[in-house]
Formats: structure tokens, C-alpha cells, sequence
């Protein structure tokens, strides 16, 4: 009995001592909590994005602190913008919110598989094996890791093709981030057009493989007035800055590659409500 009371005060004293540290420890230790960086973090969507280009919310919210840009938050967009200007005392910067895109349409019924995949449900999986299981190494590879990862719920697969929502979409960026084959593009969600193929080879090789792929015909940049679009490496390419919102690209495409609609998103479809 005494050999265990022995005991008991012997692991009681080793903790109390330990308390006694750590209680000193933390006294020198501690970090002092600037106020502002936490008004300016709590009112960051809290979304870790790293579209502002620092590491999440935390990071922004202290090179805000620092100088950094007021509208650099796209998912907060310019409610955000102005929270930030307010608790900085500056005057609120426009963001340029954006809207993901999929470049690709290769449906079930314009492409087929290479094989068939039995293995980890992944996109990043799947691409380890030949490129992936499908036909085309370019294009949509279909497993949903964009869909996983998006936290709006704006992704679907659909009919074998990645598929965005710009009602939902903040313009994140994960999904482009995540992407294995570099499909899902971020662009400002003003546009009107998006080219819906992401292959490089020539058209007759493209053709095998995908009935929706743009097989480089140069129709699109023939027609189009401000030479806004162009076929470089067999690939018809938009440059949004020379963009007139025409629609003619989309009108004269053989293979319907060239997409017109409205992507407005998630903030932009808010503000016109």
C-alpha cells in the first residue's frame, strides 16, 4: 500500500512540475495576436483556395496587413473586396470574378476507351495507366476528382465529361488546380466563348478518336473580325482581350468545339438579381 501511495505522489509531482514549465514556456513563447489580421481573415470566405496566390486565407489575411491588393479574393468577390477596404481604411478595389471552364466535350457518344479501369475511383489514378482509360489523352479523363474537390458542388460528370455549373461557381480555382490534364481553365465570367477541346493533334488523327474535337480547320479564326481566335498546334485558342462577344466563331465551327453562352457565375449572377 505504501509503495503504491509512493507512486501516486511521485507521477502527481512529475505533473505538477510539468504544468509549472509549460505555464513558463508559454508566457515566453507567445505570440502576439494582431488584431487586424484577424478582422481581415475573419471576413476572407475562409475557402484556402490560393487564388490570391498566398497559402490560404491566413496567408492573405496578413499580407493584406502588409500591402497586398484588396481584390485578390475571387470567391469573396467584391463584398469581400469591401469588407477588406473598410477595416483597412482604403478605398475598395474591383475584383475580376471568374468562372471555370471544361475544355472538352468528349461525351460517351463522340469518344470511346482504350480499356477498361478497375481500380482507385480517381482522375490522377486513372491518368498514371497509358494517359488514361479513354481514347483521347487530352481530354476529360471522367472520374470526378474536380467534383471531390470543388466546395460549391458546382462540378457534375456527366455522360462521361466533367460539367460546371456557373451558377455555383465562385471561380476558385481548385478544380484547375486538381485537374490531371490541365482541362478546366479559369476565365473571367464576362466571356462568351470557350473552345470545348484540349487535343493537339492534327484533324484527321483527332477525328479518329473524338467526333467533338476541333480538328483545326481555321474556320473559327477566318471569321472571326478581331482575329480573337486562333488555331496554333491544331488547337483553336480564344484571346479574351481581342474578343467582341460576336459569336460568329461558334457559328461556323464543323464540329460545334467552339462553345457561345452565357458562363456568368456564381457573384456575377447575384448582382444582376
Amino acid at each position: 500500500m505504501t509503495d503504491i501511495l509512493f507512486a501516486v505522489l511521485i507521477v502527481t509531482g512529475i505533473g505538477l512540475v510539468c504544468g509549472i514549465i509549460l505555464a513558463i514556456v508559454s508566457v515566453f513563447t507567445k505570440v502576439e495576436v494582431d488584431e487586424t489580421v484577424e478582422k481581415l481573415r475573419a471576413c476572407l470566405p475562409g475557402a484556402n483556395c490560393g487564388a490570391c496566390g498566398y497559402t490560404g486565407c491566413d496567408g492573405y489575411a496578413s499580407a493584406l496587413k502588409n500591402g497586398a491588393k484588396t481584390n485578390l479574393c475571387v470567391p469573396g468577390a467584391d463584398a469581400v473586396a469591401k469588407e477588406i477596404a473598410d477595416i483597412l481604411g482604403v478605398e475598395a478595389e474591383d475584383v475580376v470574378e471568374q468562372v471555370a471552364i471544361v475544355r472538352c466535350n468528349g461525351t460517351c457518344e463522340a469518344t470511346g476507351k482504350k480499356y477498361e479501369y478497375q481500380g482507385i475511383t480517381s482522375c490522377a489514378a486513372v491518368k498514371t495507366l497509358y494517359g488514361g482509360s479513354g481514347s483521347c489523352v487530352y481530354g476529360c479523363l471522367g472520374y470526378g476528382d474536380c467534383v471531390n474537390v470543388c466546395p460549391q458542388g458546382a462540378i457534375s460528370t456527366e455522360n462521361g465529361v466533367a460539367v460546371i455549373n456557373p451558377d455555383k461557381c465562385t471561380g476558385c480555382g481548385l478544380c484547375s488546380k486538381t485537374c490531371p490534364n490541365k482541362i478546366i481553365e479559369m476565365i473571367p465570367d464576362v466571356h462568351r466563348v470557350a473552345v470545348r477541346c484540349s487535343n493537339k493533334q492534327k484533324g484527321a488523327e483527332t477525328r479518329k478518336i473524338c467526333k467533338n474535337g476541333c480538328i483545326g480547320c481555321k474556320k473559327c479564326e477566318l471569321n472571326c473580325p478581331t482575329k480573337a481566335i486562333k488555331v496554333t498546334n491544331n488547337l483553336a485558342s480564344v484571346n479574351y482581350d481581342l474578343c467582341i462577344k460576336c459569336g460568329k466563331c461558334a457559328e461556323v465551327c464543323p464540329v460545334h468545339c467552339v462553345d457561345w453562352a452565357d458562363f456568368s457565375g456564381y457573384h456575377r449572377q447575384n448582382e444582376e438579381n
